[in-house]
């Protein structure tokens, strides 16, 4: 039986600013990446989002991105490697306390958005996220984009690594996602979208915008929380991995 965690970004929203029905979606996910208040997410929101997962049985990480609200984390920002493992090592020490308060471990870290985009191909800036992370805990797992510079960051430096897949994107040739500033780096049909996430598990290959076929390692499976039908996509996604023998469980399970 194949096996594959499914991962969700939450805790998104911020003072009066909601995203996203966290309560529903928890239902079906495996992990939760839980916002740290750089790109998303305050306080308040961290602490209620810890609280859900914990109630849902769902592992929880931290999610860290970029300094600007304004652009959710998606817009590129000139940083040094430097700048790169303090802002990661910051936002792990702020989800990590509200854990603490219930005695819970956290199970990984994935960075958002541009960030991650980032260090999937700038191997300073991964060696420096990935040692931020072993420099916090050893013992967790480093999220990153299948193939990339961020995952062999993690793999060299000795964290355990999950090679992370996505449901709902396009990716190209080399293996990147498509980005979002195109047409066509959304995949909106769910009957495709799951279609692509089956052959990522049970074949390692993803086929490219370009038509040809990618190999990658499906070890983690994210799904978008802030959609208009997120929570029907990803029950959706659940059952239909489960009803084709493919095992849903957390990295740690």
């Amino acid at each position: 039986m194949y096996q594959v965690d499914l991962n969700c970004d939450l805790g998104e929203s911020f003072g009066r600013y909601q995203l996203g029905e966290q309560q529903e979606i928890l239902k079906y996910v495996t992990s939760a990446n839980i916002a740290c208040g750089f790109h998303a997410g305050d306080p308040t929101v961290m602490r209620e989002t810890v609280n859900l997962a914990i109630d849902h049985g769902v592992k929880i990480g931290a999610h860290p991105g970029l300094p600007d609200l304004n652009g959710f984390g998606r817009r590129n920002m000139s940083i040094t490697p430097q700048e790169g493992y303090d802002m990661v090592v910051y936002q792990i020490g702020a989800l990590q306390a509200f854990l603490t308060i219930h005695n819970e471990t956290m199970q990984h870290v994935k960075p958002h958005g541009a960030l991650y985009q980032m260090a999937s191909k700038d191997r300073e800036l991964a060696e420096a996220i990935a040692k931020a992370v072993y420099d916090v805990s050893p013992s967790l797992v480093l999220f990153g984009l299948s193939g990339s510079e961020l995952t062999r960051a993690g793999e060299k430096i000795g964290l355990r690594t999950a090679h992370e897949v996505f449901a709902d994107r396009t990716y190209q040739a080399d293996g990147s996602l498509t980005s979002r500033s195109q047409a066509d780096a959304l995949i909106t049909d769910q009957e495709h979208s799951v279609s692509q996430v089956v052959k990522m598990v049970t074949e390692g290959k993803v086929t490219s915008q370009q038509q040809t076929e990618v190999s990658l390692q499906a070890d983690t499976i994210c799904i978008h929380g802030d959609g208009v039908h997120a929570v029907d996509f990803a029950k959706y996604i659940n059952e239909t991995l489960t009803n084709k023998n493919i095992s849903v469980t957390a990295i740690y399970s």
